[in-house]
């Protein structure tokens, strides 16, 4: 059986990967691994949840000089959220090498990210397009010994916007770099960028997103009029004894109320949604990770790009309008290879979502009237 020591990984590495828990390559990692750790280009199809972060942060690790001062891997995300999971996961892959990780995104003071760059500490810098722009044209950054530059949700990037400070950022990196594109789907836009920035020859790998997203979610849908929404919740969430359940609600205002509802009834809860300062949205999500509460109620400001381990159980208090909501807010549970269940609450006014959901995702779940 394929695992980690099969691709002649560093013994640091290996032990990292070890110690948390990575012991087989999921199948993202098994394609992509020999590819970028060989110096190709690639293209890689796959969303979150598959393990994709560790195979492009594996060859950063295994790559990047100590010696050197200069930033020689940039990796560019869509949003804050997942510059901090990337720059975790790097960072924890690379602890043994004692790597230097800068995380830079809007909201921090720029005056302290000049001060790290200053310091020519980094050696791998994670961060969203508009905030590295800034950077870049204040003169705090220069990009010019980058050797990997990484497109992480490239589709969500394009979607938001952000094709022109991509291109400007590009432009300020060496032309012999390896460039590695991740996305989620690949519409045209995807292939003329790859077109465009990565060398000739580049490769690409798919992981079909059915195959890793849904497969190992259990999924449930409970036809609930809404009166008595909450007590089916309590009473799921007194069955089910996950180590970590994630509620999704749609607004910012229903995240608060549940949430406080759910104190009140004695549940250990907290509370995330976009209205929150990102400090205090990053104490919440580190308090949820190291489990000092069992229960988040979250908007879809956290139902992509966040990868929290031992989420058993993900609750849709409300079924989302699209399956690609509903796809990436139960893809918090069942990752990279574990298996996961998601229940979904519905009102009768609701069965239309349900309806495009099955037919998007090409799965009928169980569902069940009380």
């Amino acid at each position: 059986m394929l695992d980690f020591q099969s691709f002649n990984l560093s013994q640091g590495t290996l032990e990292a990967l070890s110690s948390m828990g990575y012991t087989i390559p999921t199948d993202i990692q098994k394609k992509a691994l020999p590819l970028v750790l060989a110096g190709e280009d690639l293209v890689g199809q796959a969303q979150t949840g598959t393990g994709k972060t560790a195979a492009f942060g594996i060859p950063i690790v295994e790559k990047v000089d100590l010696k050197a001062k200069e930033i020689q891997a940039l990796v560019l995300v869509p949003t804050r959220e997942l510059a901090i999971q990337v720059s975790e996961e790097i960072r924890n892959i690379g602890k043994n090498k004692r790597l230097f990780v800068l995380t830079f995104y809007g909201g921090k003071p720029l005056q302290k990210q000049r001060e790290l760059l200053q310091k020519k500490i980094g050696k791998v810098l994670v961060g969203t397009p508009g905030r590295i722009k800034d950077l870049i044209n204040r003169g705090y950054l220069k990009l010019d010994k980058v050797k990997i530059l990484v497109l992480d949700e490239a589709d969500r990037m394009l979607d938001m916007g952000f094709i022109e400070d991509i291109d400007y950022i590009i432009s300020k990196t060496p032309k012999g770099r390896q460039t590695l594109l991740f996305s989620a789907t690949l519409p045209k836009d995807i292939w003329a960028l790859a077109e465009k920035y990565l060398r000739e020859g580049y490769k690409t790998i798919k992981v079909k997103p059915e195959e890793i997203t849904l497969k190992q979610i259990s999924q449930e849908v409970y036809k609930v009029p809404s009166h008595m929404k909450f007590e089916k919740l309590t009473a799921i969430l007194d069955l089910w004894q996950e180590p970590k359940v994630i509620i999704f609600v749609q607004t910012k205002l229903e995240a608060e109320d549940l949430a406080k509802a759910l104190r009140e009834k004695g549940y250990s809860v907290k509370a995330i949604h976009g209205d929150y300062p990102q400090k205090k949205r990053e104490t919440v999500m580190r308090g949820f990770k190291a489990g000092e509460f069992k229960i988040l109620v979250a908007t879809d400001v956290a139902s992509r790009g966040l990868d929290i381990k031992d989420v058993g159980l993900v609750i849709n208090y409300g079924l989302p309008k699209d399956a690609e909501s509903y796809i990436h807010r139960i893809g918090r549970t069942g990752r990279a290879g574990q298996t996961g269940t998601a229940i979904s609450l519905m009102s009768r006014s609701e069965e239309k979502f349900l309806r495009n959901i099955m037919f998007k995702t090409k799965v009928n779940p169980m569902v069940r009237s009380i």
